[in-house]
């Protein structure tokens, strides 16, 4: 008998509980006991600014930081793409769930003709405004928060032509509508579709436990695109994508950078083998601030005060 309930935390958004039950299913099949423990979120609270005006990374992960630093619960479930690439002192990485969709999708109403034109599409990501800027220079593009069923509501009060999406969110708890395009062009957000759960570092029982929901390939992948994200130094808000994927015995990246308003961008596109990727994040985000990309970096640090 496994004696301990490991407690987990999440946001109490339905996408949030969502993965915390998935989480929670998993270990119950390993015969683990658990336990959801709902906690609200500063970044689901304060809706009326910008995430970067907010001033901190990790806005939606720092409430389950604090939970699980005052032993209110034991493990927390994230959306990968939301979680700063530096973990607070005593957490740990303890497993990577295998990846779902990484695409971002374009939800609209039915009519695309203003893809040709001048529209408006709303989303709360620098980059995708950034990236949507780069491709339909004559677009207006709107500030929307909120979790995604929040989103969505405001898609339908709004008449914006569309709205921005990460697909694995709208497909995780059937909310994809029919009316929607894939962005193939969009370079995701790193570690964009994969879920992360984190532990306390000196319990051994949770990390044991999580360490058998682990899949290998996402944790590369995941980790090459956040090495790349770190040493841009981006936090959660610059205009960063990157993209790992895996086939046979070669990882290929790609990473981009962009100014805010999407004049401006730098593109990596390299690959390497399985045997050498320990640093491949790293070295692609040194090469393009290498070839131009540094004063980029630097502008949109002043710009966003990201400290």
């Amino acid at each position: 008998m496994l004696s301990k309930t490991i407690r987990i935390g999440t946001r109490d958004s339905e996408l949030a509980l969502w993965q915390a039950n998935t989480v929670a299913e998993k270990l119950n099949d390993l015969g683990y006991t658990t336990e959801i423990v709902p906690v609200k979120s500063t970044g689901d609270i304060i809706l009326d600014k910008p995430l970067y005006e907010l001033g901190i990374t990790g806005i939606f992960t720092k409430t389950l930081d604090v939970a699980m630093l005052s032993g209110q619960v034991d493990i927390a479930v994230h959306s990968m793409k939301d979680v700063p690439t530096a973990l607070p002192q005593g957490i740990v990485q303890a497993a990577v769930l295998e990846r779902a969709n990484v695409l971002d999708i374009l939800v609209h109403k039915g009519k695309l003709n203003f893809l040709e034109t001048e529209g408006t599409i709303a989303t709360g990501s620098l980059r995708r405004k950034a990236q949507w800027l780069n491709k339909y220079p004559t677009h207006k593009v709107e500030d929307l928060r909120g979790n995604v069923n929040s989103r969505m509501q405001k898609l339908k009060d709004n008449n914006w032509d569309g709205a921005i999406f990460a697909a694995a969110g709208l497909e995780r708890i059937n909310l994809k509508p029919s009316e929607y395009i894939n962005l193939d062009w969009m370079i995701p957000a790193p570690a964009q579709g994969a879920m992360l759960v984190v532990a306390m570092e000196n319990d051994s029982f949770s990390r044991e436990a999580l360490a058998q929901l682990n899949h290998t390939e996402t944790e590369i992948c995941t980790l090459i695109e956040r090495q790349f994200l770190r040493t841009l130094e981006g936090g959660c808000t610059a205009p960063i994508g990157a993209l790992a994927t895996v086939k046979e015995n070669t990882i290929s990246f790609e990473g981009v950078l962009f100014s805010l308003d999407g004049k401006e961008s730098y593109t990596i596109k390299k690959s390497c083998n399985f045997d050498s990727y320990k640093n491949f994040g790293t070295d692609c985000a040194e090469e393009l601030l290498q070839n131009g990309a540094k004063p980029l970096m630097e502008k949109l640090r002043s710009e966003l005060k990201v400290k």
